[in-house]
C-alpha cells in the first residue's frame, strides 16, 4: 500500500489515547516517511503534540459543543474538519459513532471494527473497510491488531513486549527524588478508587517516597489525607498532562487504579501495579513489571458493574509485597 498522509482517530479518553500510541512506532517501521496526524479532543492534545513520531495533532472540542448546544460551534468543527488533509488513509481507532462521523467528515478512505467488534456496532457503517477484532481482546492487542489489517503489518508479541517508550520524553522534575514511586489516586468511576486508608498503609510499607498524584478537588483532599498519615507520601503540586508525563516517566514504580495515568507507565516501560475491582486487566498489557492485582469479582467486560466496590478488599500487604518486588 502506498501511504504519504495518514490520520489516526482517537478523541479520548487519557488512558485509551495512551493505550493506542503503541501503533506508531511500527507504522513508521514500515513506512519510514509517512506523515502521520492524530485527531483528538483538545482537553488531550498536549499529551501528542511533541511525539516525535506525529507530523500534527488536530483538536475538536465535542464536550462543549454537547453541553453548550451550540451549533455555530458544531458548524466550525464540522468546517474545520472538512479542511483537515486528504488523507490516503484514516484509521478509526475509537469504534464509536461519534469517532466514526468524525472520520466520515474528513475522508471516504476509513477502517476500523466491524460491527462485531466495535464498541458501538453503527459505527461500522461509516468505514470503508474493517477489521474483526475481538472485544474482549487487550486494548492494546486490539489497537495493534487493527492497524496492523489496514496497513498489511506484521507486529508479534515479542515486538510490543521490546517497544520503545510510545510517548515523549521529558525531563525528570525538580521536587522528585532519585528513587520514587508514584501513587495513582483516582478513576473515572468511584467502585474503581482503592481506600485512602488502604494507600496510606502501602506507602508506610514501602522503601521509597510515594508521590500522590491528584486531579480534582476531591482526589487533592485523599491526597492530603494521605501525605499527612504517611511519612513517606507526598502530595505532588497540581500538574500538567507533560508534567504528569515526566513525573510517571522517571519512577521507579507506579501503583494506581484503573486509569489513564497509571496506563502512562506501561507506555514509558516503568514497573507497574494496576489494582482492579469493577475492571479487568483488559486495559493493561501485562508483563513481568507491569502486573495487575485484582479483587474477587468475576467481571463481565461486556456488562460492567459500576456498583462493584470489591476492590477495597485487596490487601494492602499483597500490593507491598510485589511493590517491593519490582522496586528490587
Amino acid at each position: 500500500m502506498k501511504l504519504n498522509h495518514m490520520a489516526l482517530v482517537r478523541l479520548s479518553a487519557l488512558g485509551d489515547i495512551v493505550n493506542a500510541t503503541i501503533v506508531l512506532q511500527f507504522i513508521r517501521q514500515e513506512y519510514p516517511n509517512i506523515k502521520i496526524d492524530w485527531i483528538c479532543e483538545e482537553v488531550f492534545a498536549p499529551l501528542l503534540t511533541e511525539h516525535p513520531l506525529i507530523n500534527q495533532v488536530h483538536t475538536i472540542n465535542l464536550k462543549k459543543i454537547k453541553k453548550e448546544k451550540s451549533f455555530s460551534q458544531l458548524a466550525n468543527t464540522v468546517k474545520k474538519l472538512k479542511n483537515l488533509p486528504k488523507y490516503d488513509l484514516i484509521i478509526d481507532m475509537q469504534g464509536l459513532v461519534k469517532s466514526a462521523v468524525v472520520s466520515r467528515i474528513i475522508g471516504k478512505n476509513i477502517h476500523g471494527y466491524d460491527k462485531k467488534s466495535a464498541r458501538e456496532a453503527l459505527s461500522s457503517l461509516f468505514y470503508s473497510s474493517t477489521s474483526n477484532i475481538p472485544y474482549e481482546l487487550s486494548v492494546i492487542k486490539r489497537n495493534v491488531a487493527l492497524v496492523s489489517d489496514a496497513l498489511n503489518l506484521h507486529v508479534s508479541d515479542e515486538m510490543v513486549d521490546n517497544k520503545l517508550p510510545t510517548l515523549p520524553a521529558y525531563k525528570k522534575l525538580s521536587f522528585v527524588q532519585d528513587v520514587y514511586a508514584v501513587f495513582v489516586i483516582g478513576a473515572s468511576w468511584a467502585s474503581k478508587i482503592y481506600p485512602k486508608e488502604k494507600v496510606v498503609d502501602i506507602c508506610n510499607g514501602l522503601p521509597c517516597k510515594s508521590y500522590i498524584v491528584w486531579g480534582s478537588a476531591q482526589e487533592k483532599t485523599d491526597a492530603q489525607f494521605i501525605a499527612d498519615n504517611s511519612q513517606n507520601a507526598q502530595l505532588t503540586p497540581k500538574l500538567d498532562l507533560k508534567e504528569l508525563c515526566a513525573l510517571i516517566s522517571h519512577a521507579s514504580l507506579v501503583i494506581g487504579n484503573d486509569t489513564g495515568p497509571t496506563h502512562m507507565a506501561w507506555a514509558y516501560n516503568v514497573p507497574s501495579i494496576t489494582l482492579f475491582g469493577p475492571t479487568n486487566e483488559r486495559m493493561i498489557y501485562p508483563t513481568d513489571s507491569n502486573i495487575a492485582i485484582h479483587s474477587d469479582s468475576k467481571v463481565n467486560i461486556s456488562h460492567i458493574d459500576k456498583n462493584d466496590y470489591s476492590i477495597k478488599n485487596i490487601d494492602p500487604n499483597m500490593v507491598i509485597n510485589r511493590a517491593k518486588e519490582l522496586l528490587q
